[in-house]
């Protein structure tokens, strides 16, 4: 979750979290099926007060803009740097000529291009779709697997990863190539996003442009919080991950979508529910006795069943306050849950969308 195919993803670590949703993988989601639990679910608290501040009817939240706005224009790298890659490793970059950023939200690809080093990069995810890096080569396949013969036939001088990033054979297939490969936390929420986007400038020899991206972020994150209702009612919100009619999880903690709810002023049904697992399959009964006032979607779900209107048919919803009022907002998979340079914009729309 720009990304994802990615939700359910997330990552190994928790210090949101693509988490997408980060998002959300193909690949992962039988894995996450099949760790789903039974846990009680219990009635949250009513937010009957919440509804003053609601839209209601089905809304698409959309980014300004179609494009990433780089920070700086080609900044000037200052290498070789030395950088800690993972597992104890420590690698070296000595060129960025030929960049290769791979994550199962896009994220990586994203602060990339935003610190102004997009004319560098040769090869993408799946999850990094917007206009600028729409036409490079996807170097992904199903379920955001990594395809180390796409990398190498690319002749990338630098490839970043992070801890997600599957198969590991294929990481190491690379690395054995002597190409350096850097890998990055794949936790992704609000509060991490601006140690990462350091991380990469650091790896790349950007520091100066790093900095200057932090700063945006972090006062697009600030004005878009502004713009939220005072207080906001504290609404019971839903994310649904929707693969067509016979896979629907329920995020919950550590979901990369809690960390989002919060920062939309809302209480994350999942977890108000008693889920323990980051996304669980849940039934009509189960997703009745959370009792979302508003739902979230990815917007490539919701095509999965029909659209929007689809949403509103799944087995529980209707009968919810959410399915009541209509109230399903969807975004697309490659913005929602990526936690990059654009979650400030990323808040802003879903609370335009959310708020009256």
């Amino acid at each position: 979750m720009r990304q994802q195919h990615l939700i359910p993803h997330r990552r190994q670590d928790r210090t949101i979290t693509t988490t997408t949703l980060g998002l959300a993988l193909i690949a992962v989601v039988g894995l996450l099926v099949g760790a789903c639990t039974a846990a009680p679910m219990e009635q949250p608290s009513s937010s009957e007060a919440a509804d003053s501040h609601l839209r209601g009817g089905p809304q698409t939240a959309t980014l300004p803009g179609s494009d990433v706005m780089p920070v700086a224009t080609s900044p000037t790298p200052t290498l070789p740097v030395t950088v800690d890659s993972g597992g104890g490793r420590k690698v070296t970059v000595t060129a960025i000529s030929r960049i290769i950023a791979v994550d199962r939200n896009g994220t990586l690809g994203n602060i990339v291009f935003a610190l102004g080093l997009g004319g560098r990069v040769v090869g993408r995810d799946q999850s990094t779709t917007f206009p600028a890096a729409a036409k490079l080569p996807v170097v992904t396949g199903n379920g955001h697997q990594l395809n180390s013969e796409s990398v190498l036939a690319l002749n990338p001088t630098v490839v970043l990863v992070d801890a997600a990033t599957t198969p590991p054979q294929a990481v190491d297939a690379i690395r054995a190539s002597q190409i350096p490969v850097v890998t990055f936390s794949s936790t992704r929420t609000i509060a991490t996003t601006p140690d990462l986007i350091r991380s990469v400038a650091a790896a790349l020899g950007v520091k100066p442009a790093g900095e200057q991206l932090v700063k945006r972020t972090e006062s697009e994150i600030t004005a878009a919080t502004a713009t939220l209702p005072h207080p906001t009612g504290d609404p019971t919100i839903a994310f649904l991950y929707i693969r067509g009619p016979h896979l629907v999880l329920l995020a919950g903690p550590n979901s990369g979508a809690d960390d989002l709810v919060a920062a939309l002023g809302g209480t994350d049904a999942g977890t108000a529910a008693g889920l323990t697992a980051e996304f669980t399959a849940v039934t009509d009964e189960a997703l009745l006795r959370a009792n979302p006032d508003v739902i979230l979607v990815m917007t490539q779900g919701a095509d999965s069943v029909g659209g929007l209107d689809g949403v509103l048919a799944l087995p529980g919803v209707s009968d919810t306050n959410a399915g009541r009022a209509r109230r399903v907002v969807q975004m697309d998979e490659t913005e929602v849950l990526s936690f990059g340079p654009d979650i400030g914009k990323v808040i802003g729309a879903l609370g335009h969308a959310i708020y009256t």
